[in-house]
């Protein structure tokens, strides 16, 4: 538990969080915001054990457990078809891989189980999944038939000719729903939401200013960001154009849809739906 001092505040430490992160980080903001950098699994268990008040988590960790969290409107990390950093790569057609073993990344949760929606609900298909460190077991030459990477290390593997078959789950996704795929969400746990809501409108003003600013600077961003894959920042930016970090009534949309298929896959809790949402206040 928090106190009216701190606000401890989770960011994804990937290129796609870029836009708001980079513009963050360009202001200098009260002492008492003090920012945590991590992959989306970390921050999901750290939010779960009240180590964090908010921060954006995987879309699952929301529906796991609705009780705990509020959604703060206009944020997300999200795509309207293909994302580029959410990939299945496998060495055969997905249609084949019926009891072959896939390598799931460790950092996601809702990549996770979206492509078990993707390949058991959409492709008819049950592999056997594994859950480990994708850029190790991929350096040293992964014998399974499939490999589920995200974030960075989707993009170096992107620029790979190790695997075949690339399939994007965020253009899959669009192509069986004709809605976007919200991959994260910013969740703040409920009694900091009910004890500082001054404190947390002040945050969330914050936030939603940075987003607008990385949209307007994105291709200053690209250039800041590309080296740590490192790729052309011509190519970053082309990737960067394809993230979006707001939650309208779409995105919304597609989160009931996810939740929907995850509750009634016995995966996420029933009290995810209707989605609890902060708004913006002025």
């Amino acid at each position: 538990m928090t106190n009216s001092n701190i606000a401890r505040i989770g960011m994804v430490n990937f290129i796609n969080t870029a836009p708001i992160y980079e513009m963050w980080k360009e202001k200098v903001h009260p002492q008492n915001w003090q920012v945590v950098e991590a992959v989306p699994t970390v921050l999901n268990r750290m939010l779960a054990e009240g180590e964090l008040d908010l921060g954006f988590v995987s879309s699952h960790e929301y529906g796991r457990l609705p009780e705990s969290y509020r959604l703060l409107a206009d944020l997300s990390i999200s795509a309207n078809g293909p994302v580029g950093s959410v990939f299945l790569f496998s060495h055969c057609s997905p249609n084949e891989l019926d009891g072959q073993l896939v390598l799931l990344s460790g950092q996601s949760q809702t990549s996770v189980y979206l492509l078990k929606i993707i390949l058991e609900e959409f492709y008819g298909v049950c592999p056997v999944f594994q859950v480990g460190d994708v850029r190790e077991a991929t350096r040293k030459g992964w014998a399974g038939a499939g490999v589920l990477a995200i974030g960075d290390d989707a993009l170096r593997l992107q620029g790979t000719e190790q695997f075949p078959w690339k399939l994007d789950l965020g253009e899959v996704w669009k192509e069986h729903t004709n809605l976007p795929f919200v991959f994260a969400v910013f969740a703040v746990r409920e009694e900091f939401c009910r004890d500082y809501p001054d404190l947390l409108a002040q945050i969330h003003r914050e936030l939603v200013r940075c987003r607008h600013q990385g949209l307007c600077e994105l291709e200053l961003v690209s250039r800041l960001v590309a080296p740590r894959i490192p790729m052309d920042p011509e190519l970053c930016f082309d990737y960067l154009q394809g993230i979006e970090h707001d939650l309208d009534l779409t995105k919304q949309q597609a989160l009931n849809r996810f939740f929907q298929y995850l509750i009634a896959r016995g995966e996420a809790s029933q009290a995810a739906l209707p989605l609890k949402i902060v708004p913006l206040k002025p």
